[in-house]
């Protein structure tokens, strides 16, 4: 197996410390960027601010020139539920540039070295809710944009030996989605109604569909969407 290293965003959470912990148990090279600290991370991890524009381009870049990056997992998100009518338009500019920017700055940044390798792996984590879900005006559209990015890039990478692909889950059972869905409770009762497994994806399920689109058995994939939801895409199961 080639090692590779590979840059992870949101990394010491949920699907982002999932991811790392196992491509760095395949013998790779990880690079988290985190707000938070977290001293038992599987790799090299470093504190950027990515609501912060110009300080985390710097700190992409800087990376970038540290590290002979193979490939970028762009996870780090933000969301916020806003009914119809009661939608800020302050937060729908806070999620889309939450959820966008920063993905564009770290595949700007390590794209000179994914060109010159004639290798790369891009992969963007979206979301079910792109399909349509209540509450979700900001955070889907965000999503969904990450969505019309992954296209757009394979598109103009197609022939570089860089791919771009998106990892969408449904529920995850992470400490966030717990502490905004308590288990027992009336929300998780409507997620799992939507959901035919009737259960919530463990964190390492989402880190394994995301490993396999860096790993070298992905290469001719490239504009692809992997829904990972429990079924969650296709339809209400029958009750």
């Amino acid at each position: 197996m080639v090692q590779r290293t590979f840059l992870v965003t949101g990394a010491t959470k949920g699907i982002g410390l999932a991811v790392s912990k196992r491509l760095a148990a395949a013998g790779h090279q990880v690079v988290g960027v985190a707000r938070e600290p977290l001293p038992s991370f599987p790799g090299t991890l470093v504190s950027v601010d990515l609501s912060d524009d110009r300080a985390s381009a710097e700190a992409f870049v800087e990376l970038a020139q540290r590290h002979s990056f193979d490939g970028v997992v762009n996870n780090a998100g933000v969301g916020k539920l806003q009914p119809l009518g009661e939608v800020d338009l302050a937060v729908v500019d806070q999620l889309m540039r939450f959820n966008l920017h920063p993905s564009i700055n770290a595949v700007q940044a390590i794209l000179p070295t994914l060109r010159r390798k004639g290798w790369g792996r891009i992969v963007n984590i979206t979301s079910v809710v792109t399909l349509g879900m209540v509450n979700r005006t900001a955070y889907a559209a965000s999503k969904a944009a990450l969505g019309s990015f992954t296209r757009t890039w394979a598109l103009e990478l197609a022939e570089t030996g860089i791919t771009v692909n998106s990892v969408a889950p449904g529920p995850v059972e992470t400490e966030l989605f717990r502490r905004n869905t308590p288990a027992g409770s009336e929300a998780e009762r409507i997620f799992l109604a939507n959901i035919p497994m009737r259960r919530l994806a463990h964190p390492d399920e989402i880190a394994a569909a995301v490993a396999f689109m860096l790993s070298e058995d992905a290469s001719y994939i490239t504009g692809q969407t992997l829904f990972v939801d429990g079924g969650g895409s296709i339809g209400k199961a029958a009750t």
